[in-house]
């Protein structure tokens, strides 16, 4: 279902309907002459108005641009139909996954993660339209290597300072055994596409990619009571050139 609130249409340049044509615009609109694959385009304006809303009137969105197609009335349906398989074949990166602390944490503590990902646009042809994508991400799903999954969800997490390691995030985790683990990361985006810098339009549902795997060492940490400190007993167990029993 489409999330743009206005609906859109495009009409020649200078059509002043039915079969009349304004006579002055004709001597100054865009010329279309070098289309992808060096055919002759037809110059188009872009209208748009208010979905759903009774009375609404179209009002001019953009251009004068250029179509590039021999039936063009069937362009934008055509576009429509396959944006969508379009959109996910593109090289989108999910971005990359950071771990605080990495590469080495502990069991039982929590390891902040978080992601780095970016809006992204793209400029391909299809049906010989020249068509502009921009991928935006919009939800994440944490795979944390020991059969925990977190998300989708919205929060790309964020960066906690050195002091606060360990500290309970929103995309935290804490790992109950000790090992390697590889955390994956699924970025899903949404997209817009404009034809020919036509409006943006939303292509349906979302494009989910998957970031390269991150591996986390997670190790045990052992606690150790003394009776004695280091400077009241130098030869103590635990003190600097003292070997620690097994």
């Amino acid at each position: 279902m489409s999330t743009d609130p206005n609906e859109y249409k495009y009409e020649l340049q200078c059509h002043l309907g039915g079969g009349d044509f304004d006579t002055e615009c004709l001597g100054r609109q865009v010329e279309c002459t070098n289309g992808p694959d060096g055919e002759e385009g037809i110059p188009v304006i872009w209208y748009s108005k208010p979905r759903g809303v009774p009375g609404a009137v179209w009002a001019i969105h953009s251009g004068p641009t250029c179509l590039y197609d021999a039936r063009p009335e069937d362009l934008l349906p055509r576009i429509a139909a396959d944006i969508q398989r379009e959109f996910q074949s593109l090289p989108i990166s999910a971005g990359t996954v950071v771990a605080q602390p990495s590469p080495h944490t502990l069991r039982g503590a929590e390891t902040n993660f978080y992601a780095e990902a970016i809006e992204q646009q793209f400029d391909i042809t299809m049906f010989g339209q020249a068509v502009h994508v921009v991928a935006t991400p919009v939800q994440y799903t944490w795979n944390y290597g020991d059969g925990t999954v977190f998300g989708p969800q919205p929060s790309m997490g964020g960066p906690l300072p050195q002091d606060r390691w360990g500290e309970k995030t929103r995309t935290s985790h804490a790992y109950g055994e000790t090992g390697d683990f590889q955390v994956v990361l699924t970025t899903s985006f949404q997209g817009t596409y404009s034809v020919n810098a036509g409006p943006p339009l939303p292509i349906p549902g979302q494009g989910q990619f998957n970031a390269p795997p991150q591996t986390v060492s997670v190790w045990r940490s052992l606690t150790r009571n003394y009776a004695d400190d280091c400077n009241a007993n130098p030869q103590g167990q635990g003190c600097p050139g003292v070997a620690t029993p097994p």
